[in-house]
């Protein structure tokens, strides 16, 4: 039995099933958002082998084989964490976890230019081909290890009006908060397994900042960003 090819018309309905039955019950209700994931086309940036499960309610993974960490977000997710950025299209934008280039070319759409870092250098080429397809040109993609020596690869292009990380961390470093903007925006999914929270850190002035964690969810981990200790007596 062969599987047929998608149609167009297939996989516009599928897009409209995803965002009215997966995205919208997540509370993400941004006419402009909305507007992006019916535009943006999510299955050009999965792999071929998954790309029938390009708009499933699930993490897909981007090597073969797969390897932890490096998978492409749930649509709800990723959709809920670019409402919480409020871009504007004067913004800079920092992304940690390019992955394959599907954040990458929603935050671009939205903003003024978009740095975005993979420590992948075979995902960043990948991410890089899938943006240029997509016709987006003012998303930058840094074959790097971001958190390495203080993100030293992201110092140059700071201050960020905004930062996006695409996996979870355990908490945020300071360093990385250090590369906001005076009202710069920081979004995160922060903490440990079984309960993670997305965290949104603004700068509200040179050291202060304000965080909210408006609701949970769960993700991969970032590579290589510092774990705190979760030892207690």
């Amino acid at each position: 039995m062969t599987t047929q090819p998608a149609t167009p018309m297939s996989l516009n309905q599928a897009r409209f099933n995803m965002i009215e039955q997966q995205i919208r019950p997540w509370e993400v209700l941004d006419a402009t958002v909305l507007e992006l994931l019916a535009r943006v086309h999510r299955e050009a940036f999965v792999p071929a082998p998954h790309q029938a499960l390009a708009f499933a309610d699930m993490e897909l993974p981007l090597t073969q084989p797969a390897t932890e960490g490096q998978c492409l977000l749930a649509p709800k997710v990723e959709a809920r964490l670019l409402q919480d950025l409020q871009l504007k299209p004067t913004d800079k934008v920092l992304e940690v976890g390019t992955g394959s280039g599907f954040m990458a070319a929603l935050l671009a759409s939205l903003a003024q230019r978009v740095v975005t870092v993979e420590i992948d250098p075979n995902l960043a080429q990948r991410a890089r081909d899938n943006l240029k397809q997509a016709g987006i040109g003012n998303a930058e993609v840094r074959s790097a290890d971001a958190a390495a020596n203080q993100f030293a690869a992201c110092t140059a292009e700071g201050p960020f009006d905004a930062i996006v990380l695409s996996g979870s961390v355990a908490e945020v470093p300071p360093a990385l908060l250090a590369l906001l903007a005076p009202g710069g925006r920081l979004v995160a999914i922060v903490g440990h397994e079984p309960v993670m929270r997305a965290t949104i850190v603004t700068r509200v002035a040179d050291a202060s900042f304000q965080n909210a964690q408006p609701w949970d969810t769960l993700a991969p981990r970032l590579l290589n960003f510092p774990e705190a200790s979760r030892f207690q007596f």
